[in-house]
């Protein structure tokens, strides 16, 4: 981000922290720090992402919520959190916020009530990414981009898979290692390599939470940081597990994206006041 100096304001030419500083694309790790004092603790405030994507569901600067809990053992009990946490935030919408909502169902998204009641009735369904590169590969449907194992699920996918399922919100759990960053805790799956990350598929939207267990192994992330080169500027976070730690895990829910979700908002422009993005920064 680039801000013009009014000519009365000298601009320093040494980083103002001293070293160079970048704003926040998530809050996790610094929430991995005090998971460690307090259990289970989030935060939600906006995050950044310098994406250069004109789509209906990417924004430069949107809010997320993000959630972070120690003594979490498998994706299982985090993927409870994720849909109980849904669940709970959309019933209480609805029965606040009727009005609004109904509005929103009647003059933008007809049909939406019912595929939202459909949501929350139904348990949430599972697939492994293994999983669904099949069902993708076994499709009728003709894809922008061709899906292969290895290669990370586009817009086009995650939306044909939540179709597939019968419109019910859909986890996708372990991830090739290579497609997910290096706190990702990795799964003991032998040569297909795989993390224990979790992403949840919303109809119309696609990605609405992305999730993990964390790494908490020294040793491990050592030497995932090291193949990364990542040890410098990580060296902080990697020393939480140098005298042990504990298992944790994590996810962050695009507030902007839940909004369309519920609401039926097809362009995610138009769920946020100051809608900023590529081109586009209203000061």
């Amino acid at each position: 981000m680039v801000i013009q100096p009014s000519s009365k304001i000298k601009v320093p030419e040494e980083n103002f922290f001293d070293v160079p500083a970048f704003l926040t694309v998530s809050g996790q790790l610094h929430l991995e720090v005090m998971s460690g004092a307090f259990t289970q603790v989030f935060t939600f405030g906006p995050t950044f992402r310098a994406e250069n994507s004109q789509s209906r569901r990417h924004l430069a600067e949107f809010y997320m919520v993000e959630a972070e809990m120690s003594f979490v053992e498998s994706l299982q009990d985090l993927m409870q959190v994720m849909e109980e946490l849904f669940k709970a935030t959309t019933e209480m919408v609805l029965s606040h916020c009727p009005e609004d909502v109904e509005l929103c169902h009647q003059f933008i998204a007809s049909g939406q009530k019912g595929r939202l009641e459909h949501m929350l009735k139904n348990n949430f369904l599972i697939i492994s990414y293994t999983e669904a590169i099949e069902i993708l590969k076994q499709a009728s449907q003709n894809f922008a981009f061709t899906p292969k194992w290895g290669v990370d699920l586009q817009t086009e996918h995650e939306k044909y898979l939540v179709r597939h399922c019968g419109n019910i919100p859909v986890f996708v759990i372990n991830y090739p290692s290579e497609l997910k960053p290096f706190y990702m805790r990795e799964n003991e799956d032998g040569p297909q390599n795989t993390v224990a990350a979790v992403d949840l598929l919303v109809p119309g939207v696609g990605e609405l939470f992305g999730g993990s267990l964390r790494e908490e192994r020294y040793h491990v992330l050592e030497q995932r940081l090291a193949r990364s080169g990542l040890t410098k500027a990580y060296q902080w976070y990697l020393d939480l597990r140098k005298f042990g730690s504990v298992p944790h895990g994590g996810f962050g829910m695009g507030f902007e994206r839940y909004l369309q979700c519920i609401l039926g908002v097809d362009n995610i422009k138009d769920v946020i006041p100051f809608p900023r993005f590529t081109h586009s920064c209203l000061l």
